[in-house]
């Protein structure tokens, strides 16, 4: 490839994309509204780069690769343990959302990355309403709070207001999982998968779904590389005498949670 070529790797979180260019170095970052993401490709479409690459992040990649397909540029995902490879073996131990972004752009510029699928239409909006369920569970278990914390104070004029907040929000949260369900039932070539997994103890309906949409990698990889794309594979700190135990770290964090509330009751 021509040294002249610009490849840009974006590390991608829920409020905020990191951006770096190979060869030259440069980054910086972006907010994750749709002005900032429109702004940020058209940044990037000055720069005509050969290639734009990030990760899958439970859904969070989503905004930023419509916001790059806009832009007519050419983006695509990767694997998140084959990028983590590269960077051990090109001595980047350490992991902040700069290094990250500056490693990813130059895995692009310095491997053919293997192309990573970009969700389908159908899954794509079933990821859609899962975050917005996701959403909505975080806004409910914060108003529940908030009016529990009430009980501290008699006749709390804020409480009739919380009541019916919380009472919208459990309506929302319904009507979103009747949604899931009309998408679930609109395409019968998931019920097989879907079937297999909800024979699992302990994998209820939800689970299932989640590692549907989160996890279209499953049944492709072996079990310790789907654990480490989850964040659930326990890495040894060890050197020498020194032994730091095992620690997860990374991996996709809304299917991370999915699971651990179903190992505390089937969901």
């Amino acid at each position: 490839m021509a040294t002249t070529e610009r490849f840009i790797g974006i590390d991608v979180a829920k409020d905020e994309v990191v951006v770096a260019v190979w060869p030259t170095g440069e980054t910086w970052a972006s907010g994750t509204r749709t002005r900032d993401l429109r702004g940020l490709a058209k940044k990037l479409a000055k720069l005509t780069p050969a290639l734009v690459v990030l990760e899958p992040t439970g859904g969070y990649e989503l905004p930023v690769l419509a916001a790059l397909d806009d832009a007519a540029l050419p983006a695509t995902l990767v694997q998140p343990g084959r990028v983590r490879h590269f960077a051990q073996a090109t001595g980047v131990l350490a992991k902040t959302d700069r290094l990250d972004a500056r490693t990813l752009a130059r895995y692009a510029a310095q491997t053919a990355p293997e192309h990573w699928p970009r969700p389908d239409p159908a899954r794509r909006a079933l990821l859609l309403v899962l975050q917005r369920r996701r959403q909505l569970l975080e806004l409910l278990a914060a108003e529940e709070q908030r009016l529990e914390q009430q009980a501290l104070f008699p006749a709390s004029p804020v409480k009739p207001s919380l009541e019916r907040l919380i009472a919208h929000l459990r309506e929302q949260l319904a009507d979103t999982d009747g949604e899931v369900r009309t998408l679930v039932q609109q395409h019968p070539e998931w019920q097989p998968i879907l079937a297999l997994l909800q024979g699992i103890p302990g994998v209820g309906f939800v689970v299932a779904v989640s590692l549907l949409a989160y996890l279209p990698e499953l049944g492709q990889l072996s079990r310790q590389r789907i654990a480490a794309l989850i964040g659930l594979a326990p890495f040894h700190h060890a050197s020498g005498h020194f032994d730091g135990g095992r620690h997860i770290t990374g991996g996709r964090a809304p299917l991370r949670q999915v699971l651990y509330m179903a190992a505390i009751g089937p969901i």
